[in-house]
């Protein structure tokens, strides 16, 4: 199915860019599964990175009108402040109705998965959000993060000395700038033997990286996961959590979220990653498929 891209201006003058598949003839609710005034919007991880998800608005673009963006600060969108929560959330909310979604199946990777959970949390998007679907998530607090760098160490050692040299270089090449995110990437997938093939195609196009990370980050740590439980209990929306095992972020940090919402499935893949549905495609998307179409 054909991809039309649209660049979507928010309140604040900050120009989206957006893409948009499946559906039929393209409009809201079209396409043999779809519902009325329904479609899906997909975030990418981060923050400051960009969509990579082509891969599973393909596995869902027969149910219905698919939309994935790159949030402001990274990709194609805008770079253009504040970088907070808040100002994300607004924005995913203008690219809903941009597309002229009443409800959405939102789906998050990583960061990506925060923002959507945050989204369907949010009292100001009450009613807009009718399935989560939460993709390698962090989970609610920020424990984690010690094992995850311990854990990272020891994935970049085959990687460290081409790693050393690019690094080290005072002006790169763009040859030798996606090579080296290429490196950093690698580390994300375990089968080595594939690790930098899966990675290239997360670096299709080599973008800047702006300073997008360092508030969400701070902002977020700041957050109490005891009052995030708390409202995650009160959500009544299906939701679907998709880990792979062999991330390198510690899964147990997705236990407290799992556990406090009511209606969530969660499923695992044995030989994932970070990018699972790049590691176990026919898995993923078998998973993901019957949540939807349940």
């Amino acid at each position: 199915m054909g991809e039309r891209t649209a660049y979507v201006t928010t309140d604040d003058g900050c120009a989206l860019w957006t893409v948009r598949s499946g559906g039929g003839d393209g409009g809201p609710g079209s396409g043999p599964f779809a519902e009325a005034g329904h479609g899906f919007v997909l975030c990418h991880g981060g923050p400051g990175f960009w969509d990579t998800l082509g891969p599973i608005a393909r596995m869902l673009e027969d149910f219905g009108p698919v939309v994935r963006w790159d949030q402001r600060g990274g990709g194609r969108s805008r770079w253009r402040p504040p970088y907070t929560m808040a100002r994300f959330l607004a924005d995913l909310d203008q690219v809903r109705r941009y597309h002229g979604f009443e409800q959405v199946t939102v789906l998050g990777h990583s960061f990506g998965a925060m923002l959507a959970l945050r989204y369907a949390l949010d009292p100001a998007y009450a009613g807009r959000v009718r399935r989560l679907v939460y993709v390698a998530g962090v989970g609610l607090g920020w424990a984690w993060r010690d094992e995850h760098s311990a854990r990272a160490r020891l994935a970049a050692e085959p990687y460290a000395e081409r790693s050393a040299r690019l690094n080290a270089l005072g002006d790169r090449t763009a040859t030798q700038e996606r090579e080296l995110r290429l490196l950093k990437l690698a580390v994300e997938f375990p089968d080595r033997d594939r690790a930098l093939d899966l990675a290239a195609t997360q670096v299709l196009e080599l973008f800047p990286e702006d300073e997008v990370a360092a508030p969400l980050n701070a902002e977020m740590r700041a957050w109490s996961e005891a009052e995030l439980i708390e409202r995650c209990r009160a959500l009544a929306v299906p939701a679907l959590i998709l880990d792979g095992a062999r991330d390198l972020r510690p899964r147990w940090a997705v236990d407290s979220l799992a556990e406090a919402l009511p209606h969530c499935t969660r499923a695992e893949f044995a030989d994932a990653g970070h990018f699972p549905w790049l590691d176990e495609p026919a898995a993923f998307a078998a998973r993901l498929r019957a949540f939807v179409n349940a």
